[in-house]
């Protein structure tokens, strides 16, 4: 146990600083490394094999759903970015600018991406001549650079990982319903794989995508009560359709512009996974996006009988579809168990001769760290009910959370003493000059406003002007 505890205390308490409980796990699990340039990280094959799960699952979903995936250019001329007047400025600060060869100076400079709107854009625009071509359905995995001033692994970077979304369709309820469609998959992505509850809604007009008609969101509320936005969608409507004049010809014979959406997540719902589910032992990963689902551990492994049965779960496990890992090295068992823990692996099996003897193995699940003996012929048929438990168990206490971290404020001065806690405060608000407000007395933002709209006030707190909807506040990531 001392050995144990020694491998605790190289991770900074949550509640002591969060900050940099979150940095130490980042690089103690082995999921990111730094580069030489600030601001680009390394995902280490643990933290890639995280973002993997995640693919896999949603280009799975996207499939189901007839999109395809294509792959559009890294760089973008920067005559094509100007075309779409929001849209640039939206992105104009960060945007990153390759201007020579080394040789010459370029004729045009050329933007990294920070986003592929404008590329879509101009391939639509050639593509798309009549209804029949449409819907275009496509999203493309890759990375985009923004030069962010403040970064932090996984949540913000210069350089993240991500998929964008980009469909193209006849009308606009065509359009509207694939923005709430993929919203909804990004919502089920929380729900059945990463075990949180994302709450979903749309963002103000001062909070939305640059160029969008309207902004969707999932937002996640992380043990520290500060909100982390994991995901959009964006209905554009015509707006960049008329920007690159992409029309169609409709069954009548005219001619008419698109309507547009995109919609995207990243390598940030990693740090979510982190954030809402670790503890100050390290990780805790649901068991359906962890990269390793099982690792045995033997015990006395130079016993033949240790061996033999270790080999023959290990062998079991896989052709079952788990993903199994065994430390059989000359670590210490201490050791070894304090660095699984860390690591978030949902389920630790310990295979020792004493246990055998019984024909037993001890089981050990990581949310809770709760020791079961099991017998050895029923390990395997076992796992999916505790995999479901324990999915079950970290979904169920991460909505515990938030809703012990929701608020509704009646009055300015309760929403600020709501917000000094922590977590979602929902208040009725007049317009985005409440908003600048309450962002420069208290430093929460609008995060999403529920499709539930009920008013709390009539009147605006901050303001003391009629208030016209109701709006979740958080202090954010």
């Amino acid at each position: 146990m001392s050995q144990n505890k020694k491998m605790v205390d190289a991770i900074t308490s949550r509640d002591a600083d969060f900050a940099q409980w979150y940095t130490d796990l980042c690089l103690k699990a082995e999921l990111m490394d730094y580069s030489d340039v600030k601001g680009f990280i390394i995902y280490r094959p643990y933290g890639y094999a995280i973002w993997e799960n995640i693919m896999n699952y949603l280009d799975q979903k996207f499939k189901e759903t007839g999109h395809q995936n294509v792959y559009m250019p890294l760089v973008i001329p920067e005559s094509l970015f100007q075309k779409e007047k929001d849209h640039v400025e939206g992105f104009a600060p960060e945007t990153a600018m390759i201007t020579t060869t080394g040789v010459e100076d370029l004729a045009e400079r050329l933007i990294i991406r920070p986003t592929s709107e404008t590329l879509f854009c101009t391939h639509y625009q050639k593509i798309i001549n009549s209804y029949r071509d449409l819907p275009k359905l496509y999203n493309q995995w890759c990375s985009v650079v923004r030069w962010e001033k403040t970064t932090r692994p996984f949540l913000r970077g210069k350089e993240f990982l991500w998929q964008e979304g980009h469909t193209a369709h006849q009308n606009e309820i065509e359009a509207r319903k694939e923005t709430l469609d993929i919203l909804e998959i990004y919502r089920r992505l929380g729900e059945e794989l990463l075990a949180i509850p994302f709450v979903t809604g749309r963002k103000t007009e001062k909070e939305k995508f640059a160029g969008a008609v309207e902004t969707y969101s999932i937002e996640a509320l992380m043990h520290d009560g500060q909100a982390l936005q994991s995901g959009t969608t964006h209905y554009f409507g015509t707006e960049f359709a008329k920007a690159f004049d992409i029309k169609f010809t409709d069954e009548k014979n005219a001619l008419q512009y698109v309507h547009q959406t995109s919609w995207g997540v990243s390598t940030r719902l990693i740090g979510a996974v982190i954030m809402v589910h670790g503890d100050d032992e390290g990780l805790i990963l649901p068991p359906y996006v962890a990269p390793t689902q099982v690792v045995i551990i033997p015990i006395q492994s130079q016993k033949e009988v240790v061996q033999q049965a270790t080999q023959k779960l290990y062998q079991e496990l896989k052709a079952s579809g788990i993903r199994v890992l065994i430390d059989d090295s000359n670590k210490s068992p201490g050791w070894k168990f304090a660095e699984y823990e860390m690591k978030g692996i949902p389920v630790r099996i310990e295979i020792g001769p004493r246990d055998l003897e019984r024909n037993e193995v001890t089981l050990v699940t990581r949310h809770n760290r709760e020791k079961h003996l099991v017998n050895l012929e029923t390990v395997v048929n076992s796992l999916p009910n505790i995999f479901r438990s324990m999915h079950d168990t970290l979904y169920e206490r991460a909505l515990h959370h938030v809703k012990e971290n929701t608020y509704e404020a009646k009055n300015y001065d309760e929403f600020k003493a709501y917000i000094k806690k922590g977590g979602y405060v929902a208040m009725s608000i007049s317009g985005e000059e409440a908003e600048i407000q309450i962002k420069k007395d208290t430093s929460a933002t609008a995060r999403v406003i529920p499709f539930d709209q009920t008013l709390i006030t009539e009147i605006c707190p901050v303001t003391n002007q009629k208030a016209t909807q109701t709006v979740w506040f958080a202090r954010a990531y």
